[in-house]
């Protein structure tokens, strides 16, 4: 049986095609800088690409291999390839695609980082951004110009939790020859399998759900198409982005784990969604898994499952807000999402501070807007915790 036929959860533990001569039943750490020739002619041969083998760990190495290897299996790409961070894949992708005087449409509530860098940095180097609300497929239609290269969608989007829906927006994007990228971290392959659904990139923060644990930075980038995946190496190799070979051992560590923690904070984040919506404290919930979100039924057909990322408004504003932030006990008050722990934290002052009020406001991030990363604690002490804190509210 070929590994690629083996169900999702199967390949989470044995989906690295890694071999070695010693029969590691894990992939081990090689912490190595360099590789050693075996003579002048096998490095110049793999230097010239006729000869598979290693070279420098900033190129490959076969730790990080194993992981970029098994990325791309469980997201049904082409090919992988590891960062040293989210934002490095991020950025990576931007800068082997775009070029001076290209335009980006994007999903208006994003991680403030993977924004800014388009308003602040890449608007530098004359390249335009557009950011609409995607779960709006007109207003990706409305906004494309003959410049427009790529379609940059987060679904469910951070921290607003909306739903775009990648079939649609991707048989629009290439039907001008507009490359479809997806940040999946909310929803890991585990939910949602962006290019199946027409996308051309998908990227994640594996800080996230990949590895699960808070204990490690790092971020991944999977291509459908050999072109782009060999543009997005080029520029991790001459960018020096690559991720660090013990990244890729603990992340490989976690995503053994992958189905088994998002199962149970699915189930944690379903009754915890229910709980908000009825707390007469509470002006909104927004979580897909509930028939009041408003792409409900497009979850239910593009996701496996709703996730475990919720937000809510306080019907205080900011400093309800924060009058339950700091009044929390179980869940750590803090920012990152999809470990093992449950987090909560405020975008308008944390994750996304770094946008204008004027962009939040248009994004629908409110001061009064709370980000939940529900974890895999027992559901009663979660419950409680909340209770406990929102009556102090």
């Amino acid at each position: 049986m070929k590994k690629k036929n083996l169900e999702f959860e199967t390949l989470l533990i044995h989906g690295t095609e890694y071999n070695d001569q010693w029969g590691s039943a894990t992939v081990p750490i090689y912490q190595t800088s360099t590789f050693t020739f075996k003579n002048a002619q096998h490095g110049a041969n793999l230097f010239a690409g006729k000869e598979k083998g290693y070279i420098y760990t900033r190129i490959n190495n076969p730790t990080i291999d194993a992981l970029e290897h098994q990325m791309a299996i469980l997201e049904k790409g082409y090919g992988g390839i590891a960062f040293a961070s989210g934002m490095a894949a991020i950025c990576a992708t931007y800068m082997a695609i775009l070029q001076t005087g290209d335009h980006v449409i994007s999903t208006n509530a994003i991680y403030g980082a993977s924004r800014v860098v388009l308003e602040q940095w890449f608007a530098k180097f004359g390249i335009k951004s557009t950011f609409v609300d995607t779960s709006n497929i007109s207003e990706i239609e409305n906004n494309i110009t003959s410049s427009t290269k790529i379609l940059y969608i987060e679904t469910p989007s951070n921290p607003t939790v909306k739903i775009t829906d990648i079939k649609k927006a991707s048989e629009i994007a290439h039907k001008n020859n507009i490359i479809v990228v997806v940040d999946n971290t909310f929803c890991s392959p585990y939910l949602q399998n962006p290019i199946e659904l027409g996308a051309d990139v998908v990227l994640h923060s594996t800080t996230k759900y990949i590895n699960g644990h808070a204990d490690v930075v790092g971020g991944i980038v999977v291509t459908a198409q050999e072109e782009l995946y060999s543009k997005i190496r080029k520029t991790m190799i001459y960018t020096g982005s690559n991720m660090d070979p013990n990244q890729a051992f603990l992340i490989m560590r976690g995503l053994k784990t992958l189905a088994l923690r998002m199962e149970r904070s699915q189930q944690n984040a379903m009754r915890i969604a229910e709980f908000l919506e009825s707390h007469p404290k509470i002006k909104k919930v927004y979580y897909p898994g509930l028939k009041t979100h408003p792409q409900y039924e497009l979850a239910k057909k593009q996701m496996r499952g709703f996730g475990s990322m919720i937000s809510f408004e306080m019907k205080g504003g900011y400093n309800a807000a924060i009058k339950l932030l700091n009044n929390v006990q179980v869940a750590l008050l803090a920012v990152s999402l999809g470990g093992v722990e449950t987090l909560i934290q405020h975008p308008a002052s944390m994750t996304h501070a770094s946008m204008t009020p004027q962009a939040r406001e248009e994004s629908f991030i409110t001061d009064g807007l709370i980000r939940y990363s529900v974890g895999i604690e027992n559901i009663n002490d979660l419950l409680s915790d909340l209770q406990q804190a929102l009556d102090k509210v």
